[in-house]
């Protein structure tokens, strides 16, 4: 592969990446896509623990791509609502569809299978490359092409780089593009748990005292738990045995589950969210984490991430040159107004609710009440929960 040139050259075979190549195909360009991992964990995305909240439209547009044939049925579970509970307190913020509405809020989804899925998509397709165990050494900006160095192939020119590698993205850097981070000082531990009492396909999100609790619901009697605490508390949970931590998280939610079930392995993750300065350079973008690193208090991550890809990948179709300026200034500006608001709103909320002291513990249970009283925000919230 001599001085080999693409049309757009996408790093990260993450969900976001593979997205976007998807989305770009069929537009007569050639597409690649550089991973560090091996093929092998590509082909077959081992489960991490997290499952994804995906609006009506992010399963639509996965659906349009040939992705959702490929999950297992224990891989997916209808998401019809969602509770959220303040403490110790009854009082509850409840969000539901209209009764106007035919569909539930969206779909609960693995990662892997998301993955997975998305791969079996774009690995036989004509125009993208997949080229696995390969790390960057060098980016450098020509006037029509970006040149890219690897440790293990010859150079690789394209018409447009693209980051999807992640919130902590090395390609961002190497660009030059600085990125405002929130480190949260707390890590969320997830799991799969079967319990006695069903969930009715409702998402419970639960702002406790000294902790921050969320069931999201799985095929049949089983969710995926999340619990966020300090990192300290969070290595304690998992050093515990699966007996003593089942009994440990029946406690924390108060038997409200009733009769719980470790039925996982347990996964933990630092809490930082990133939002990048700018989201394009000269025939750069970024999607995904890359771009915007969600925290996932409002469950919209991967969302946002598959809305860049599409966003990107509509705003690349209009032009010829697939690096052109005038595409990629549009993309910035649709993909900033779409996720500013979101990312500033969560962030807000993560702190308000992590922090116990008792202004802070009135004001939310306030909160609580009004957003329940003023029924136009409501609706928009499970509007944005829907469709974006």
């Amino acid at each position: 592969m001599t001085n080999t040139m693409f049309d757009v050259c996408i790093i990260g075979a993450g969900p976001a990446g593979l997205s976007l190549a998807k989305l770009l195909s069929g537009q007569g360009r050639t597409i690649a896509i550089l991973e560090r991992q091996p093929l092998t964990a590509i082909e077959k995305p081992a489960f991490d623990g997290r499952e994804i909240a995906l609006t009506q439209h992010s399963m639509s547009l996965l659906s349009e791509m040939g992705v959702v044939p490929h999950f297992k049925k224990d891989e997916y579970a209808a998401l019809n609502a969602a509770t959220v509970l303040n403490g110790h307190s009854k009082y509850s913020l409840d969000f539901a569809p209209p009764p106007s509405s035919n569909k539930g809020l969206g779909f609960m989804v693995s990662n892997h299978a998301i993955r997975r899925g998305l791969y079996e998509e774009v690995k036989h397709l004509a125009d993208v490359t997949l080229i696995t165990d390969v790390e960057l050494q060098s980016i450098d900006n020509h006037t029509d092409h970006i040149q890219i160095t690897t440790k293990s192939s010859q150079p690789i020119k394209s018409r447009l780089l693209v980051a999807a590698d992640s919130r902590f993205s090395a390609t961002r850097k190497q660009i030059g593009i600085g990125a405002k981070m929130t480190d949260f000082g707390r890590s969320m531990l997830v799991c799969r748990m079967s319990h006695a009492q069903p969930h009715r396909d409702t998402a419970y999100e639960i702002f406790d005292i000294g902790q921050t609790l969320a069931l999201l619901p799985l095929a049949g009697d089983c969710s995926s738990v999340v619990i966020t605490l300090p990192t300290p508390e969070i290595e304690a949970l998992l050093a515990l045995d699966a007996t003593d931590f089942t009994h440990a998280m029946e406690q924390r939610l108060k038997y409200k589950f009733g009769a719980m079930e470790l039925v996982s392995d347990r996964f933990a993750y630092p809490l930082v969210a990133v939002y990048a300065d700018c989201f394009i350079a000269d025939r750069f973008a970024l999607i995904g984490d890359a771009a915007v690193g969600m925290h996932p208090v409002t469950a919209h991550g991967f969302n946002l991430g598959l809305l860049g890809a599409e966003t990107l990948a509509n705003q690349i179709a209009k032009v010829s040159d697939a690096g052109a300026k005038k595409a990629l200034v549009k993309f910035e500006q649709q993909h900033k107004r779409a996720t500013l608001p979101l990312y500033l709103g969560s962030n807000a909320i993560a702190k308000l609710y992590a922090d116990d002291r008792m202004p802070a513990r009135v004001v939310r249970s306030a909160g609580l009440r009004a957003a329940n009283l003023l029924k136009p925000m409501k609706r928009k919230v499970v509007s944005r929960l829907m469709n974006a």
